[in-house]
């Protein structure tokens, strides 16, 4: 439609559309692009084009193609790229790509907790526990803390924040009460708890225990409590919502028949009848 208005895209038009492609799941339309930028229009590609593209590929586990990708790039990969390749890297648990990419941005950013908290949580998702500890440790020799994840839903004209294994709602009772019930529910489906976004070498039982009071799943379960039956449910998160818990509102919104719709860090979540707006691609 940009085009056949007569106008020319310029180098953030085409940040925008490669964008979409990566988080659509687009590989081929979205390196069709990414060539088009310099071999049609003349535009030189920028550190945010290449980014981009390391999205698309490492989303889609294409690792070995977004690696000769970085080494043969023409511009020096900038902060986005490496957070991009070290986000598909916690996707599809490529530990060797991640130390790669966490080394650069502890060099550029070397203060920011996220890429600490994420190579923990790869470490964890393939076992690598002393690794675990050891990130930690280090963490706490720079004295680097990790933000607490917090979740909160709006009901009437109040705000209720929730943070994991929360327990001083008023309501706290019942809201453990319903996912207890939505859980037997779900595992009537087949739901079986993805326990590797547990950074602790517990017990199973542990880790599911763990994992199954995350803030969002608390604020969630309340919005089912106070709001109407059949309203929508729109919950607010600080941080990226992990895997389990999008799998877990997913079945919840299919047992319970409701929207829900989850901002997290990243990106909105619009779950209905069991699938996500994002087709589990974000």
């Amino acid at each position: 439609m940009l085009l056949r208005s007569g106008f020319r895209p310029d180098h953030v038009t085409f940040v925008g559309v490669l964008s979409a492609c990566a988080h659509a799941g687009l590989v081929d339309k979205g390196l069709g692009i990414f060539h088009s930028i310099k071999d049609e229009y003349g535009i030189e590609h920028t550190a945010d084009h290449y980014a981009c593209v390391i999205d698309l590929l490492s989303r889609s586990g294409l690792f070995e193609r977004a690696e000769e990708m970085i080494n043969t790039m023409s511009v020096k990969p900038n902060k986005f790229l490496w957070a991009s390749l070290l986000g598909g890297c916690r996707i599809h648990k490529n530990v060797r790509l991640a130390k790669w990419a966490a080394e650069a941005l502890f060099e550029i950013e070397p203060e920011n907790p996220a890429t600490y908290v994420t190579l923990a949580n790869i470490y964890a998702s393939v076992g690598l526990f002393d690794e675990v500890e050891n990130t930690r440790r280090i963490m706490e020799l720079k004295r680097i803390t990790k933000m607490p994840a917090s979740s909160w839903i709006e009901v009437g004209t109040r705000v209720h924040v929730f943070l994991v294994g929360d327990k001083l709602h008023p309501q706290a009772e019942e809201i453990y009460a319903l996912l207890k019930k939505l859980y037997l529910k779900m595992r009537e489906e087949g739901y079986v708890a993805d326990t590797g976004f547990v950074l602790h070498d517990v017990e199973d039982e542990q880790k599911q225990q763990d994992i199954g009071y995350h803030s969002e799943r608390l604020a969630v379960a309340f919005g089912i409590i106070a709001t109407p039956k059949g309203a929508p449910i729109k919950v607010f998160k600080n941080l990226r919502i992990c895997g389990d818990c999008h799998t877990t509102i997913k079945l919840i919104s299919k047992i319970v028949q409701r929207e829900i719709i989850v901002r997290d860090s990243n990106r909105f979540h619009h779950f209905k009848n069991g699938s996500c707006s994002c087709r589990d691609y974000w």
